[in-house]
């Protein structure tokens, strides 16, 4: 009898729990755990993160997991809601292409949290949280239209990131917990019916968007635990007349990427990593400010600026105009190619723009403000044929002197093209971990996180994210 594709995925996440896999696949999910502890680290003070924090303390329950920054330990789907929550808040998380999905500020925070509470040494979290990203991607994949260039979930304002990344957290948390067999098809089949999100707070505000991927982790955590006491799930779940892809796709879905090579060719080590924390499709549009600044041209000698990026992109970081050449926050602003662009003329910090070009007082700066207005956002011919496989942008700027400059980025810094090192990735955890605790912790931390590889335990790592040394001590 022919498997479903949720039968050939659950049997991939057994086989992977009883037989483990490759170092180089290990080593990249290790990297992806320093960032999305780091990213995490950043957000403590956000305020999506203390309502959650707040909301999950009233609800009390058996203290079993660590949630990043508080000194209490939660049941394991609330630290799984808390630590989502802080791994997307910021906007940082990696990326994966062309399904735009944010798979690891799911899976991960999820995965940790069971790993916590079963006692899981580091290789086998590193395990299942690999197979999560990937069937969270392949989900997404299947998800894609290439005739729109676009996933079509974006397409009918869903945020695959959080309803892709239920199903991988729950096959994570699933593995965690020693399920196999008909038992993980079922993770597979319960998990499809939690996972939500719409996008509309990417266009008009709002910032429950921040709190998608907790949602996504806590979702995926109870679906494992249901699984584990008997509830089931049908097989069909992602294929059927009434399943995940018709619900959520209609016909425009292609189940062919669900299980095309599974098991033998993973999407996991392409995802991209984020240099700057903020939207990515913003990201190349930076990359060519940075550069026309290390080329010697100053925002005094700027006219005006063209911002050339693919079709589906503008809908995103241009639109409504008037929200992106003058956003309401800091977080709105991340969403903001003209601003974007405008921080990076006028020079950030960090990897090249950071934490502080994205806050509220920066959002108010008239002279940011002054320069975004200058910025133009319009769709590059050339831009929207490499969409979705890369971000691109063209950049062009007009100056005073009658010149003009442009700077093409057609390959996006922190993808497997122009990949950051472990050690910029090490950087990058430094300057995130440090807002919120001090130097010496920060650097114990990732040590910890990198040494997951070979960890006896994961607590060594989970309960030292709990009491944060103060950040003034670094």
């Amino acid at each position: 009898m022919t498997r479903t594709p949720a039968q050939q995925m659950a049997a991939l996440a057994a086989e992977v729990t009883r037989t483990g896999l490759p170092d180089e696949l290990r080593e990249d999910m290790a990297g992806r755990v320093v960032d999305v502890i780091g990213n995490s680290l950043a957000a403590v003070g956000a305020e999506p993160a203390r309502i959650v924090s707040a909301t999950v303390g009233a609800w009390g329950g058996n203290p079993a997991a660590t949630a990043i920054g508080l000194t209490q330990r939660l049941p394991t789907p609330s630290a799984a809601l808390v630590n989502g929550t802080l791994a997307h808040s910021l906007d940082f998380d990696d990326t994966h292409l062309p399904s735009v999905l944010h798979p690891s500020a799911s899976v991960i925070p999820a995965a940790l949290a069971v790993a916590e509470e079963v006692d899981a040494a580091g290789p086998a979290l590193l395990d299942a949280a690999t197979v999560g990203v990937e069937i969270a991607c392949r989900l997404g994949m299947a998800g894609y239209d290439p005739a729109a260039n676009n996933s079509v979930f974006f397409d009918r304002g869903q945020h695959a990131t959080a309803i892709c990344g239920t199903v991988g957290a729950a096959v994570a948390a699933g593995m965690l917990r020693g399920l196999a067999g008909d038992a993980l098809t079922s993770v597979i089949g319960i998990a499809c019916s939690m996972g939500a999100g719409v996008i509309e707070a990417n266009r008009t505000g709002g910032t429950v968007k921040r709190v998608h991927c907790g949602w996504a982790a806590h979702a995926g955590v109870v679906a494992a635990d249901l699984a584990a006491r008997g509830l089931t799930g049908p097989p069909t779940v992602l294929e059927g007349r009434f399943g995940f892809f018709q619900a959520f796709c209609g016909d425009r879905a292609d189940l062919g990427p669900l299980t095309d090579g599974l098991g033998d060719r993973w999407e996991t080590p392409g995802i991209f990593f984020k240099p700057y924390p903020c939207n990515h499709f913003t990201h190349a549009g930076i990359d060519g400010a940075l550069r026309l600044r290390e080329s010697g041209v100053t925002p005094e000698s700027i006219v005006a600026v063209t911002l050339g990026v693919p079709g589906p992109v503008v809908h995103t970081i241009a639109e409504p105009r008037a929200e992106k050449i003058c956003p309401r926050s800091g977080y709105h602003a991340a969403f903001s190619g003209p601003f974007a662009v405008a921080s990076a003329l006028l020079g950030g910090g960090g990897l090249g723009v950071f934490h502080e070009d994205f806050t509220d007082a920066a959002a108010k700066d008239p002279v940011r403000l002054a320069l975004a207005a200058n910025v133009q956002v319009v769709e590059d011919p050339r831009c929207s044929e490499i969409f979705p496989r890369q971000f691109p942008a063209i950049l062009t700027a007009e100056l005073a002197d009658g010149s003009r400059r442009e700077e093409a980025v057609l390959s996006n810094r922190g993808g497997p093209d122009n990949p950051l090192s472990a050690a910029e990735l090490t950087t990058k955890f430094m300057l995130n971990s440090t807002r919120s605790t001090s130097r010496e912790q920060a650097e114990r931390l990732a040590e910890l996180a990198w040494g997951l590889r070979t960890a006896a335990k994961v607590t060594d790592l989970t309960r030292s994210l709990g009491g944060l040394e103060p950040a003034h001590n670094r």
